[in-house]
């Protein structure tokens, strides 16, 4: 016995299904099993905030979370987001803003984001900051990350109040 299970998961709206260790991150059956690597995988503490993905719209680290815990759930990577000619309006604004160096933190940073925005709640900059703060990066300085984010965020309320 291999002591492997079924493992289904539908992420950026397709169904993927592999035989797999029960005990396997989702972290790692994106990574490996399925080939999402654009979630990247840091600190595997749940601290970086590198494999951040969306898990029906919420912002989760796949470093902590069990793949067989996103069953009957639909997970969103950043292989989800946009294509390279067709940027969504995070993915413009990161580029715009010039919102990355490295790129490392950038997935996660970017999933984060989409978390904020799907809230639609004005914030502050400092709200803004602390939403991030979950997510580190050793090149930017954080500057750029947050005038991206807050640009697409006043973009997606559209100056509403």
């Amino acid at each position: 016995m291999t002591g492997k299970i079924t493992i289904c998961l539908k992420v950026n709206g397709r169904t993927y299904e592999r035989l797999a260790e029960p005990r396997i991150l989702l972290s790692d059956f994106l990574r490996h099993e399925i080939n999402r690597t654009g979630t990247h995988v840091g600190c595997e503490h749940g601290v970086c905030g590198a494999c951040t993905v969306l898990i029906d719209g919420e912002s989760v680290r796949s470093c902590l979370t069990l793949a067989v815990q996103a069953e009957d759930t639909e997970v969103t990577t950043v292989e989800g987001l946009g294509e390279v000619d067709d940027l969504n309006l995070l993915q413009r604004k990161f580029r715009e803003h010039h919102a990355l160096q490295c790129g490392f933190c950038t997935p996660g940073m970017l999933m984060t984001a989409t978390d904020i925005l799907s809230r639609r709640q004005r914030l502050t900059e400092a709200e803004l900051r602390d939403a991030l703060s979950g997510n580190i990066c050793r090149c930017t300085g954080y500057e750029h990350i947050v005038r991206a984010v807050a640009e697409a965020l006043e973009e997606t309320l559209g100056g509403q109040a």
